[in-house]
């Protein structure tokens, strides 16, 4: 699977014909004899392909006159995974929109984050996704209408704003004109049975393409976890959501099909920027399988990806958090580093109530941390100097971490900082920018894995033998780090 794949007809045809479930939200089929959309999994007879006509993105569909289809729902097709691959323009812009920067923001909004004119991110975006970034943003408010529609009792005008419409009527318009739906139809259709939320809550299924193994996911995130902000408890991983608008709590469990999400947000408009984070903690659009096959070509990584297919590098919700916790846990064990975390949540974290009760905070914004006393920080000198410098750097927006980040731009700043080496760069990397070629051949757990299979285990003898592995570095670094008996790479009990 390839940039751009919608221009291969012949192999669209045949992921339609096949109805394989892979190719989800890679492209989109639109049947011009019956005027609607659908994802190559449609469970549908498949339409004869002088009828298919193909689209990198449901905007794109949307925009050619082409309604969703009520069988398959495109709309809920996992993302594709080239947003999270890339670190051009394109991608940048995508992940930017997903976290709903258009909605708050407008396109000029977009494009001065990127360092672009507006000109230039609608002609990137129409040229390779066939929408601009307003089509694609109304596409997402669609999905997040029907959601709401459809799994809570909210009257429809509160839907409308909470979905980031700006008027009622347009929210009729796009439903109707997307899903081919009144609103209240779409609710009317609705499975009787599904959890009646009260107002601020929500139960949601996220998608994802098969295999996920969830042992390494929600046990790094279990077994990181830190006091306050998140926990384990009855087979879900929770933690609390620092959010445009609010605050939020989300628990997600893993199922053999999906992740079942049940979000409580302060405010509803928050709901499309809190799923796609989720998504992007718990890396939901990979492609398990290319991956998978590009691992497998090493015979002695090989054995590792039969045992266990599909694991996928456990992210974050919160870039600059997540790189302040990877300076916390330099060079010291896991229970430390989260016991050095805890004393800052509850120093400086915000207060958040917790209906289900063990949550409390939200862990600090570098803000809050930029007046921490570096004496009241039990730690070496160095490492004070290290946390200092990175929360004030945060703070001012020299160092920029989010969705919109340049990969190379951000890793030259952050190996400017003092106390910063490539380890603690690369984790950034890995499990802050969502880079999938990030790799670790310095970590310790890395190199005892390397020795144990057989596998060169100096750095440099081993990132050399890592180059067969790119673009997937990050995701071979999951499957070395499971062949250890640590907790991460355990599902909770």
């Amino acid at each position: 699977m390839q940039k751009g794949m919608h221009i291969d007809t012949e192999r669209c045809v045949r992921a339609v014909q096949s109805k394989d479930a892979r190719f989800d939200g890679w492209f989109f089929t639109a049947v011009v004899t019956t005027g609607i959309y659908c994802r190559p999994s449609c469970p549908v007879v498949p339409p004869k392909p002088e009828n298919m006509r193909f689209h990198p993105s449901a905007a794109a569909c949307q925009q050619a006159g082409f309604r969703a289809c009520k069988r398959c729902r495109p709309d809920t097709s996992p993302g594709s995974p080239e947003w999270n691959q890339r670190a051009d323009l394109v991608a940048r812009a995508m992940r930017l929109i997903a976290d709903g920067v258009v909605d708050r923001e407008g396109v000029p909004g977009l494009a001065a984050r990127l360092g672009y004119s507006t000109r230039q991110i609608e002609r990137q975006l129409l040229a390779e996704l066939g929408a601009g970034p307003l089509a694609l943003a109304r596409a997402q408010r669609a999905q997040a209408a029907r959601l709401l529609i459809e799994t809570t009792p909210l009257p429809m005008a509160d839907i409308a704003f909470a979905a980031g419409f700006a008027s009622i009527r347009t929210f009729n318009d796009t439903v109707r004109e997307v899903f081919a739906l009144a609103p209240t139809d779409l609710r009317a259709r609705a499975p009787r049975g599904s959890p009646g939320n009260a107002a601020g809550a929500l139960t949601l299924r996220l998608p994802f393409r098969a295999p996920l193994n969830p042992d390494n996911l929600f046990g790094h995130l279990a077994a990181t976890a830190v006091p306050g902000v998140e926990e384990w408890r009855d087979g879900a991983y929770r933690r609390t959501l620092m959010l445009p608008y609010g605050h939020g709590i989300v628990a997600l469990t893993p199922q053999p099909d999906h992740i079942a999400c049940r979000l409580v947000l302060g405010d509803l408009r928050d709901l499309t920027v809190a799923i796609s984070r989720c998504r992007r903690m718990l890396d939901l659009d990979a492609d398990p399988v290319a991956i998978d096959d590009q691992l497998r070509t090493d015979p002695l990584l090989a054995p590792l990806v039969d045992k266990a297919p599909g694991r996928r590098v456990p992210r974050t919700v919160d870039e600059a958090e997540f790189a302040v916790r990877a300076v916390l846990g330099q060079q010291v064990s896991t229970a430390a580093a989260r016991t050095h975390a805890a004393r800052l949540v509850l120093a400086h974290g915000e207060r958040v109530d917790d209906p289900e009760g063990g949550l409390t905070h939200l862990f600090p914004a570098p803000e809050a941390l930029a007046s921490v006393d570096p004496e009241s920080l039990a730690m070496p000198r160095t490492r004070r100097t290290t946390f200092t410098t990175l929360v004030r750097q945060l703070a001012d927006g020299e160092v920029r971490l989010g969705p919109d980040s340049d990969w190379p731009e951000t890793r030259a700043r952050l190996l400017a900082l003092p106390g910063f080496g490539p380890w603690t760069v690369d984790v950034i990397a890995m499990r802050a920018l969502g880079d999938p070629d990030a790799f670790l051949p310095t970590d310790l757990g890395i190199r005892r894995a390397a020795q144990e299979l057989g596998l060169p285990s100096t750095p440099a003898a081993l990132t050399a033998r890592a180059a067969a592995w790119r673009p997937w570095r990050a995701y071979a670094v999951q499957y070395l780090w499971a062949t250890d008996s640590h907790p991460i790479n355990f599902l909770p009990v």
